[in-house]
């Protein structure tokens, strides 16, 4: 993401203004059913989607944030797995990520990779939430007003509405069984810097927090296990120089019979 955004600030805004405009432009020639579902054979098998071009920069053409689960990944043009293996793709036949009145942009990611956590924690999130769709031009942010499980099949809720702007977030359900999808949907909100970098930075925050006392959790428990087992060897090796004093002495008194 930061080489993203480092990239993108060398554009000029002329050329920022042209790319966005194109991509506004092929948002205004979609057709509304033209959908298929993200994760069936023939999308998971496409290689690299070349309609987003005008929007990419080493080939993504964005990234989202989810600050209330800690996600902040790429976002690459179509769903084949290639890219559904590194971050986010775009459902390709939605609106592309730039806003705008009657559109509709459709972001999907795996759950339950044991590689990357992606959209693992999708389900965590809740209406009210915010998310943030990083593009060339701007930040766009979304609030969640709509957490559904649908059928692979149900394109109804991914469809653009006239006169909304909305942004799906998308990923199956459940984990590791895949039978369906869930779907979590904001409408446009007026981006605030002072109020989102705000939100953002409290729930990086609070994550750094959780990490911080998971780790000091982890430290207690592993000088706990250390502590107990050098007493439990202790005691060991205490009872084996009993036996060895023991056995000497007897020794020592036998031979003091003798002796005698």
């Amino acid at each position: 993401m930061a080489t993203f955004d480092a990239e993108k600030a060398k554009l000029t805004s002329d050329e920022v203004k042209r790319r966005i405009e194109l991509a506004k432009a092929f948002n205004s020639s979609l057709i509304n059913n033209n959908l298929e579902d993200p994760y069936s054979e023939d999308q998971k098998n496409q290689g690299r989607a070349e309609y987003a071009r005008m929007l990419e920069i080493h080939e993504q053409i964005g990234h989202i944030q989810i600050p209330n689960i800690d996600v902040d990944i790429p976002i690459y043009a179509g769903t084949a797995e290639e890219v559904l293996q590194k971050g986010a793709g775009h459902l390709e036949g939605t609106s592309l990520p730039v806003g705008g009145n009657s559109t509709h942009t459709v972001i999907t990611a795996h759950s339950g990779l044991p590689t990357a956590k992606l959209f693992t924690d999708l389900r965590k999130v809740k209406e009210g939430d915010r998310f943030y769709v990083h593009n060339l031009g701007e930040i766009l942010a979304y609030q969640v007003d709509q957490i559904k499980v649908i059928e692979p099949s149900n394109f109804e809720d991914l469809l653009i509405s006239e006169g909304h702007d909305y942004a799906t977030l998308l990923t199956c359900t459940p984990i590791m069984i895949n039978t369906h999808r869930l779907i979590v949907r904001g409408h446009r909100v007026p981006y605030d810097p002072a109020i989102d970098n705000k939100l953002i930075a409290e729930n990086q925050t609070g994550f750094m927090y959780k990490y911080l006392f998971f780790g000091l959790g982890v430290y207690i428990l592993i000088m706990i296990y250390l502590i107990l087992h050098y007493r439990k060897r202790a005691k060991k090796y205490t009872r084996e120089i009993n036996k060895i004093l023991v056995l000497n002495n007897e020794k020592l008194g036998v031979d003091y019979e003798e002796k005698k």
